[in-house]
């Protein structure tokens, strides 16, 4: 496990595909992912069959928020498109567990992940995509480092609307100097 101020990262294991049935259901939950049509059970144990293939690498891990002296299961995150010969990958993340929406968990948890990308990884560029509609989730990428790239115009449609897909990066040096 790897451990934060707020968080812990770990496998995903079986267990926790009840709570993405429940967070992928969520209207609210998907608005700010790719997905647009809920994820049953079955769904999510032919995704998860399916990431045990991959590379241990290229898994996600499950986030566990602390509450107290209890860790509670809140989202899961990780890199995906991990480029090797230029050093750089795609990051995602969800918080599904709306009771940790606006509490720092998101903000901690992708400070955590650079560390581990920049640290562990040796990547040297690290992207991801956001919908300019999520303003959230903007605030929490910039409070950790990441400056906007490019604007993908019209690239989503959602709720009978077109919104654009943000690209937003950071670099191993300006991560480095920000943690200083």
């Amino acid at each position: 496990m790897i451990f934060s101020q707020k968080i812990r990262l770990r496998s995903v294991e079986r267990s926790d595909l009840p709570n993405y049935v429940k967070w992928f259901d969520d209207p609210e939950v998907r608005d700010g992912l790719s997905l647009y049509l809920p994820m049953g059970q079955a769904n999510e144990e032919q995704w998860f069959e399916n990431m045990l293939k991959r590379d241990r690498i290229e898994q996600p891990f499950a986030v566990d928020g602390k509450k107290g002296s209890k860790w509670i299961h809140i989202g899961s995150t990780g890199f995906h498109n991990l480029d090797w010969r230029n050093h750089c990958a795609e990051f995602g993340i969800v918080i599904g567990d709306k009771n940790f929406w606006n509490h720092g968990y998101g903000t901690d948890t992708v400070k955590t992940v650079l560390g581990l990308g920049f640290g562990e990884m040796n990547f040297d560029r690290i992207f991801l995509r956001v919908f300019d509609t999520n303003k959230r989730a903007m605030r929490c990428y910039e409070k950790a480092g990441f400056v906007h790239e490019g604007r993908l115009r019209r690239d989503n449609f959602h709720n009978g609307q077109y919104r654009d897909t943000l690209i937003m990066s950071v670099l191993r040096d300006e991560w480095e100097k920000m943690k200083r």
